[in-house]
């Protein structure tokens, strides 16, 4: 059977990891949450500055207020995982996260301000 076009041949393939507001979220006053917060973004821009987040961000205008933000990481799912588990919102139960594979045609996605490698090609799985 032919392989159809459309489908490429090979994918660049980033760990991204999803943050997002569990249900059960403590409640924290206002201060406390500002605190948090300032915490929560010097932690992820040290992750930067390492090098090891090469984008991120918090969610606009999504369609589940839950989703807070993503970061793509120049690492596995795993090490993403466990890096986030130091992120301070994460510790205080205000952010949960999803880290996973995202996979994309062949060098449609770049990351110019990396130091680094970031991700792996590799071809399409076959069925």
């Amino acid at each position: 059977m032919a392989r159809d076009p459309n489908i490429p041949d090979a994918f660049d393939v980033f760990t991204v990891v999803v943050l997002r507001r569990p249900a059960d979220a403590p409640e924290m006053g206002d201060e406390e949450l500002d605190d948090l917060q300032s915490r929560h973004l010097a932690y992820r821009a040290d992750l930067a500055a390492r090098g090891l987040i090469v984008a991120n961000g918090p969610f606009g205008q999504q369609s589940d207020e839950s989703y807070r933000g993503m970061s793509v990481f120049a690492c596995d799912p795993a090490e993403a995982a466990r890096l986030s588990d130091g992120d301070p919102s994460v510790v205080a139960g205000r952010l949960a996260y999803d880290a996973m594979e995202w996979w994309v045609r062949a060098g449609s996605v770049g990351f110019p301000l990396a130091t680094g490698p970031v991700g792996e090609r590799r071809a399409m799985p076959d069925d």
